[in-house]
């Protein structure tokens, strides 16, 4: 796997490396010591599938705060995803800020996402398929989101989303300063 580094701090593009022969194509998904040769989380504790049947499904801002805070891993196995990350960590040089990335089942390419960032996609193909590794479970008391459309972060999504839960289209802006006191 080829790992690039993005302009959040430990947020990293994987691009595998294609194997392809008369029966098709392989691909590395994971390896813990090319993780640990990078700097990546090589913990898995948990991996989750989701499935999206219309494009504009949007899911997050999601994340996990301590003590159960995870990184993840998100490839697209079928159709594509715009997704967004935010550094939510205080002490990180690049605190607040975003990025965006396409992922697609055409390149390939998962997106590593570091404890304390939060991230959220939104499907640009119907029958989008994403696989997530977790180097922590899910922990209902541990959860945390925040809006998908915070005014704070003028956010620029490809188009308006159209299939949104409940939970997600009513989370609140994100707290700043809660986060500033979290971390003291």
């Amino acid at each position: 796997m080829r790992f690039t580094q993005l302009s959040i701090a430990d947020v990293w593009l994987l691009e595998p490396e294609l194997i392809e022969d008369n029966r098709g194509v392989f691909r590395r998904s994971f390896c813990a010591d090319e993780y640990k040769t990078n700097g990546l989380i090589p913990t898995v504790l948990q991996g989750n599938i989701s499935e999206n049947p219309l494009s504009g499904t949007l899911r997050g801002f999601h994340y996990q705060v301590a003590p159960n805070q995870e990184a993840k891993t998100l490839t697209c196995l079928v159709g594509s995803i715009f997704d967004i990350v935010v550094d939510l960590r205080p002490d990180s040089k690049t605190f607040l800020n975003w990025l965006s990335v396409n992922l697609s089942a055409k390149t390939r390419d998962s997106l590593y996402v570091p404890p304390g960032c939060a991230n959220a996609y939104l499907t640009t193909d119907d029958n989008s398929i994403i696989h997530y590794y977790m180097s922590e479970v899910y922990s209902p008391a541990s959860y945390s989101g925040f809006n998908f459309s915070d005014p704070q972060f003028s956010f620029v999504w490809p188009f308006e989303p159209v299939v949104i839960s409940e939970k997600d289209k009513n989370l609140p802006a994100l707290d700043v300063q809660k986060l500033l006191n979290e971390s003291h």
